[in-house]
């Protein structure tokens, strides 16, 4: 048996091969452009005469956006120490999110969580990463002109750690709570999919850069058991702000970590913490708090 090794003749045929794999790859890539909202975000939509049930301290409210209303809930208090913006993770909504209201009633800080476009009762859809931060904004600046002099703390989960890192460079808050955070979508995404090009990404979601600009407290969490987003992240987020507080959670992982009590009682302390200050004094450094990180009780999970 003959067999030809010309290279042209070879050539020949590998062509047509590295023509299709190029165009199959630039239809993925395509179909990652456009589709990026459905592998980011997962909303569960509510209809409008849904009724949350969180007890009468929780008032429903509505912030008037370009093209969009936001719905959120706003736990209100007799006298708070002051409030927290919670921006959750990227599945749910506020039906499953507002279970961590009992934690802030025991530190006595209101609790104002938005739910973003198409999530819950929230009309609209997310269309890009400067559309989400002007709604988170547009949030922040409605509710917290009622709380001056009293302590703000914006606080992001998950997904919503970018968003919070990005809004506190903004507006400087007391305290930023960053609970399983990434460094950046960009390089999140470059680890889960090295194939993709980073120019591709519309949601970089830069935790990174913003994080630098934050000249207040930043108090980091994550579970030792995380793999959805790696602990490393948050290790190389406190290495860009050496006055950043990393806080471990041992057993935890990334939907879980809510409900152990080593969060749980350094988050309380944290906010204790700040509460303790007089009216308009800068936040004191963050307590040191030890213990065991046993799973208490269960709250919404977290993608």
């Amino acid at each position: 048996m003959t067999v030809d090794f010309r290279p042209s003749l070879w050539l020949h045929r590998l062509v047509p091969w590295a023509a299709a794999l190029g165009a199959l790859h630039l239809s993925l890539v395509a179909a990652l452009w456009w589709g990026q909202e459905g592998l980011l975000f997962h909303p569960e939509p509510l209809p409008l005469d849904h009724r949350f049930d969180f007890g009468p301290d929780v008032h429903e409210t509505w912030v008037e956006v370009p093209g969009a209303r936001i719905n959120a809930l706003h736990l209100r208090l007799p006298d708070p120490e002051g409030v927290v913006l919670f921006l959750h993770g990227n599945a749910g909504n506020l039906e499953t999110w507002f279970t961590a209201a009992p934690a802030f009633r025991r530190a006595n800080f209101d609790l104002v969580m938005p739910d973003y476009r198409g999530f819950g009762k929230s009309t609209g859809r997310i269309e890009g990463q400067a559309q989400l931060e002007a709604d988170v904004r547009a949030v922040w600046d409605a509710v917290s002109s009622a709380y001056q002099g009293k302590r703000r703390v914006i606080y992001g989960r998950s997904l919503g750690t970018g968003l919070a890192a990005l809004l506190a460079a903004q507006v400087q808050p007391d305290l930023t709570v960053l609970v399983s955070p990434y460094q950046s979508m960009a390089v999140l995404a470059a680890e889960k999919y090295p194939w993709v090009p980073g120019a591709v990404l519309r949601y970089p979601l830069r935790t990174d850069w913003a994080l630098r600009l934050v000249k207040t407290p930043a108090l980091l969490f994550h579970g030792d058991r995380d793999t959805l987003i790696p602990p490393v992240h948050s290790v190389r987020l406190q290495e860009l702000i050496p006055g950043a507080t990393l806080r471990w959670v041992a057993g935890a992982g990334h939907d879980d970590l809510h409900g152990f009590s080593a969060y749980l009682g350094a988050l309380g302390a944290a906010l204790a913490s700040l509460g303790e200050g007089d009216e308009g004094a800068q936040p004191r450094s963050l307590p040191d708090p030890t213990g065991a990180a046993d799973p208490g009780g269960q709250g919404a999970g977290d993608r």
